[in-house]
């Protein structure tokens, strides 16, 4: 398993999700995007060389989510999840791998909306949580979902990394 360092700041006072849980689980599902091709040989990492790898988690509420959104991404509205692609984004000749670690960027996720999902799905908080987890993922490697045929490849993905993991997720 590829070295993974993740940090979490957590600034929604509404739930505290089990954070050791959540990491490990989110480790299993970048473990797994790893280890398809279809999804490694396409992702940013491709052609790197590497140790390990980083991304940071900010959980907190839709009010921030939309300040982001309107400040760094020109949108008005509040999000469910915001991924900036910091390694994936840049030119393949500004990349850089410092001390052999690369760092994937930062998925910023509101929890508030996590809760709200999961009760209009009938599914825990936690498998919602885990469900956009998944998703940024996709973006930090490179993934986005412009056509029909590109979202299809990303849900596809995300379901079955979801069940590496023992979530069977079909509310999309």
């Amino acid at each position: 398993m590829i070295d993974c360092n993740l940090f979490i700041d957590n600034i929604f006072e509404g739930w505290t999700p089990d954070t050791d849980d959540i990491l490990s689980k989110t480790r299993k599902i970048l473990q797994h995007y790893l280890e398809t091709p279809e999804i490694y040989e396409n992702s940013c990492l491709a052609n790197q060389e590497y140790e390990s790898i980083a991304f940071d988690f900010l959980f907190c509420d839709s009010t921030k989510t939309h300040e982001i959104n309107k400040e760094y991404r020109n949108k008005d509205y509040p999000a469910d999840i915001i991924t900036f692609a910091v390694f994936a984004d840049s030119d393949e000749d500004e990349r850089f791998v410092l001390d052999m670690e690369i760092n994937l960027g930062e998925i910023i996720i509101g929890l508030d909306r996590v809760i709200d999902e999961a009760q209009k799905k009938g599914i825990s908080k936690d498998e919602e949580l885990l469900f956009l987890i998944s998703h940024g993922i996709m973006h930090l490697l490179g993934f986005d979902h412009q056509t029909e045929e590109d979202f299809q490849f990303v849900v596809t993905h995300q379901k079955k990394a979801l069940e590496s993991i023992g979530i069977i997720y079909d509310k999309i």
